[in-house]
């Protein structure tokens, strides 16, 4: 029996799930998902962007249990520092959490404008201002991080926090068909063939729930 279970409440459309299982994974935790219905008001809540907080993922570990993305991965920092989520080098360390941190609590417009739909293509979509923005804050951290660390990663050669947090905003790169060039596009294909990305990938396109709300016509 895996020592861990992850609830999660949707592979295709939940950024915040994808996160929480990339450091589960990233960190070698023995563990398994268990996947909400659809049908939940909870769950329904959480994807629609329509409460200000929520419970998944969630993350069961023995008697611990902890919830919300970066918490669990300060939880998994602390009993598997070897898992490298951070950088070794302190300025580095610091920059890194700055990341994290930043998108956690922010690109709100990004998150309400290209929501993450891993099997929805939209060819030319149209980008408004507000989103605009939060995509140009997204290049030029991607920028700056592959100039300083030399890449392919954010911190160098092995994903840290910062690039399990980025991961799904490259996903609505090519969901979203986002014009990006060079640095940008190159670390979005990174990401997308990391192979811990690819298996989520596969699971979310094989996954039969659909939520109408998040697959209207753009």
């Amino acid at each position: 029996m895996p020592a861990a279970t992850l609830t999660i409440s949707s592979r295709n459309y939940s950024s915040w799930s994808l996160r929480g299982w990339l450091v589960c994974r990233m960190a070698g935790l023995d563990f398994e998902t268990e996947l909400l219905s659809g049908n939940d008001a909870s769950t329904r809540a959480e994807l629609l962007h329509l409460s200000p907080s929520f419970l998944v993922p969630r993350l069961c570990h023995g008697e611990i249990v902890v919830w919300d993305t970066l918490a669990i991965a300060q939880y998994l920092n602390e009993i598997r520092p070897e898992a490298g989520f951070l950088p070794k080098d302190a300025v580095a360390r610091a920059h890194c959490r700055s990341i994290a941190g930043e998108m956690h609590g922010g690109f709100i417009n990004l998150r309400s404008a290209l929501p993450m739909n891993l099997k929805a293509r939209h060819t030319g979509f149209k980008i408004f201002n507000g989103a605009r923005g939060d995509i140009d804050r997204i290049v030029t951290i991607v920028d700056e991080c592959l100039s300083r660390y030399s890449g392919p990663y954010l911190f160098g050669e092995t994903p840290s926090l910062a690039d399990a947090m980025l991961a799904p905003v490259c996903t609505r790169f090519v969901t979203y068909d986002v014009p990006v060039s060079g640095a940008t596009a190159a670390y979005r294909d990174t990401i997308l063939a990391w192979p811990l990305m690819q298996e989520w990938l596969d699971s979310a396109l094989a996954e039969p729930d659909e939520i109408e709300e998040l697959d209207m016509e753009f």
